[in-house]
């Protein structure tokens, strides 16, 4: 991880003094800190500046024009002013536009502090150049779920691509898919032969059209499938997530943006749900869908889907623990984090197949000001990581 360093040649504090300080920075950080030019810092996705002394803000004034489009993350210690230094120079940044942080406190709370902003960062590198696509048109039921693909591109570099659900019919009938781990695990499951195959040929369509249009994530007006090839698209896009590429179900374009960015940020394979059931009483909620990547699942059989009893959908069981539950808007003006701990998984022959029990302590959002229906739950307790992500938006 690299650093600019400015400090006044006034200064009291001496080169070791300063490496001192990195040194023990590198240490809780876990990986060596690195000075570098100025250009070398401009040219970094993630990296800091050292304000190493007082009488250093004529110094950030003079590189301030380049560097005032970019959060500016203020490294400092508790020598030589560097604190007041700094105070100033952010002041200084907020009155002319700019962003940034103070970096303070202890070694070990700066160290946390920096990977969690490093991590952010390099979400929102990975997420430029990524390509988004909907295979037909929303469902008619997401009558809010608005999106702006020149909100995507201008705020992350993500592209959309709209797809014909004609085009993943002709791919149907091709009656092809790609033998995998994935597709031996659900054929050996038992259930019926013909439709499992069935619905690994809608995963095989899936799979070429995202690998035609070089498609990160992908979403499908999936209940024109019933009518027409007679089955659904849930094992399909398990597959599609267990495999890298996430795949969201109803034409929900929000929904498939959220688990992009979910995965992106936290390395964890993402479940799209519907909030089914809030008992606010007890502070439990029912989330359920007829598709889980089985990365998350401890076991799992099958089971018809949920709406039309037809197909196949996967009923799974995930272990108790922490989540996040994680939601944002089309346009990314908006999102939703909240972490809340899984207790049992329950069954009801009313909602769809995979049913997680949620302990939460708050429901006023889902109750008075929600980002649409589906919401995206991952293990883990990651809120934290996505306010940080949308900060550097």
């Amino acid at each position: 991880m690299n650093f600019y360093q400015i400090r006044s040649p006034l200064s009291q504090i001496t080169e070791e003094k300063m490496n001192e300080y990195v040194r023990s920075l590198s240490d809780a950080l876990g990986e060596p800190l690195e000075r570098v030019s100025l250009e070398d810092y401009l040219g970094d996705d993630f990296a800091l500046l050292y304000v190493a002394s007082g009488g250093s803000e004529g110094y950030f004034i003079e590189v301030f024009d380049s560097l005032k489009d970019r959060p500016c993350y203020i490294l400092t210690s508790g020598d030589s002013n560097s604190l007041a230094a700094s105070m100033e120079i952010l002041s200084f940044l907020k009155q002319h536009g700019g962003t940034g942080e103070i970096l303070h406190g202890s070694v070990t709370s700066i160290a946390e502090r920096i990977k969690s902003l490093s991590r952010a960062h390099r979400a929102k590198a990975a997420l430029k150049g990524k390509k988004l696509g909907c295979i037909g048109r929303s469902s008619d039921w997401l009558i809010a779920s608005t999106f702006s693909p020149e909100a995507m591109m201008e705020k992350l570099g993500i592209g959309f691509i709209q797809i014909s659900i004609e085009e993943l019919l002709d791919e149907i009938s091709k009656n092809d898919y790609p033998s995998n781990k994935y597709t031996e695990a659900f054929l050996a499951k038992g259930y019926d032969g013909e439709e499992v195959l069935k619905a690994l040929y809608v995963y095989g369509a899936l799979k070429r059209i995202c690998e035609k249009y070089c498609l990160s994530a992908v979403s499908v007006r999936c209940f024109d499938l019933l009518d027409t090839v007679h089955t659904t698209g849930c094992l399909g896009l398990s597959i599609l997530n267990d495999e890298g590429i996430y795949g969201g179900c109803e034409g929900d374009v929000p929904s498939l943006l959220s688990m992009l960015i979910l995965g992106t940020v936290t390395g964890e394979p993402a479940f799209l749900c519907n909030p089914s059931r809030f008992d606010t009483d007890a502070g439990t909620a029912v989330f359920a869908h007829c598709t889980i990547p089985t990365a998350m699942l401890k076991d799992y059989t099958l089971n018809t889907h949920f709406e039309s009893g037809i197909g196949v959908a996967v009923q799974g069981t995930l272990d108790n623990g922490s989540c996040t539950i994680f939601k944002c808007s089309g346009d990314l003006s908006r999102f939703h984090a909240q972490e809340g701990r899984i207790t049992e998984m329950t069954f009801s022959n009313m909602l769809c197949r995979t049913q997680v029990k949620v302990n939460l302590d708050d429901f006023s959002y889902f109750l008075s000001n929600p980002i649409n229906n589906h919401h995206i739950i991952c293990l883990g307790s990651h809120a934290k990581a996505l306010e940080d992500f949308f900060s550097i938006l």
